[in-house]
């Protein structure tokens, strides 16, 4: 059996989410995050809390009582070479940060396989959709130059549709889980590289965990797919749902982004899942707007791109602008995906100008 693998995870928020999930089968995982963060994570582990559907009590996983084996540090003085798979965790404008920004590039030149759980999918990957103009696209990326090494061939995309959280009054090394759905990976280019997320997928799958009432199978499965778009669906469900949570001097759930007008919800949805299938997609690929409504009903908080820019965050994830840029060149447009994607843009450019006054 092949395995077990070293597996290096940029961005232990998000990342210790998949970290959990993938320690089940004895890999060794390597965060990199914050000094801080690290410290914690290198003397206490991480935890994770996760709900369980049918039962009252959530369970907590603690890393340190997982088979595998989990390490922090900084992102400086890491080799990529020496692990088998990198996951990229972090938003996409941190990609840019020093530290951050020279690690990507080895990465990228290592030729290690990268995948990435970001909402915002990397450039490379767009490259693997056929018949777009790439560099049409790049000013919906904080700095597209970063991701100038990558071979697309090597870089996938795992859509990160559980949702969780960092509840404040908990430790930095504490993930809730707040919607337990599924990863869903598209495959590299290659076989050989693909071979790892499907054993992966598997040691995800066999993974029980011990409770008083035995042992019991765990949500948030692991899941690898031969179609590119399977992990696009989540676009429908962001320009839907989680960018119109920004409204114009502050933010609103999720559950109210999609209920308080759910023709609005439902027409940009449908515009986007329609867009998907023009690029390439198959209908069974994508999920359908009910599906996702019903899911929306338990996003009792604001998407964290809503978060951000409500604490000043002067640059965010622009998947709205990403979509918005490629229905353009299908000669496509909504106007509500219009005035959303100027309403962040004003919003960025207000908090960029008051960080320029500070």
């Amino acid at each position: 059996m092949p395995g077990p693998y070293n597996i290096l995870l940029m961005g232990a928020s998000y990342g210790s989410l998949l970290a959990s999930k993938l320690l089940f089968g004895g890999h060794s995982i390597h965060l990199v995050c914050l000094p801080a963060e690290a410290d914690l994570i290198n003397a206490e582990g991480f935890k994770v809390r996760l709900p369980i559907r049918g039962r009252k009590d959530p369970v907590l996983l603690d890393s340190r009582k997982l088979p595998g084996k989990v390490s922090a540090g900084p992102a400086t003085g890491v080799d990529p070479k020496k692990y088998d798979l990198v996951g990229l965790c972090m938003q996409e404008p941190q990609y840019r940060s020093p530290g951050v920004r020279e690690l990507l590039d080895a990465v990228a030149k290592s030729r290690v396989p990268c995948m990435s759980i970001m909402n915002m999918p990397p450039l490379p990957y767009i490259k693997r959709i056929p018949g777009l103009d790439y560099e049409a696209l790049k000013p919906a990326y904080t700095d597209p130059t970063v991701w100038d090494s990558f071979d697309p061939k090597l870089l996938t995309l795992n859509s990160p549709d559980p949702q969780a959280i960092r509840p404040p009054e908990e430790k930095a090394n504490f993930l809730l889980v707040t919607l337990p759905t599924n990863f869903k990976c598209a495959r590299f280019d290659d076989d050989k590289n693909t071979a790892i997320l499907r054993q992966l997928e598997k040691d995800v799958d066999s993974a029980r965990f011990d409770v008083t009432e035995g042992k019991i199978e765990l949500p948030v499965k692991f899941r690898v797919y031969d179609s590119i778009f399977v992990p696009l669906a989540k676009w429908a469900m962001l320009l839907a749902g989680n960018y119109r949570c920004v409204t114009k001097d502050g933010m609103r759930t999720a559950q109210e982004a999609v209920h308080s007008d759910i023709e609005t919800a439902r027409s940009v949805y449908n515009f986007v899942f329609d867009l998907c299938l023009k690029l390439g997609a198959k209908p069974e690929d994508l999920v359908p707007f009910e599906k996702y409504a019903a899911a929306a009903q338990s996003l009792t908080r604001p998407a964290s791109a809503a978060r951000a820019l409500q604490n000043g965050a002067p640059y965010i994830e622009r998947a709205d602008k990403l979509v918005q840029l490629i229905a353009k060149q299908k000669g496509l447009s909504h106007p509500a995906i219009d005035a959303q994607v100027a309403l962040v843009d004003a919003r960025l450019d207000a908090n960029r100008k008051k960080q320029a006054a500070a």
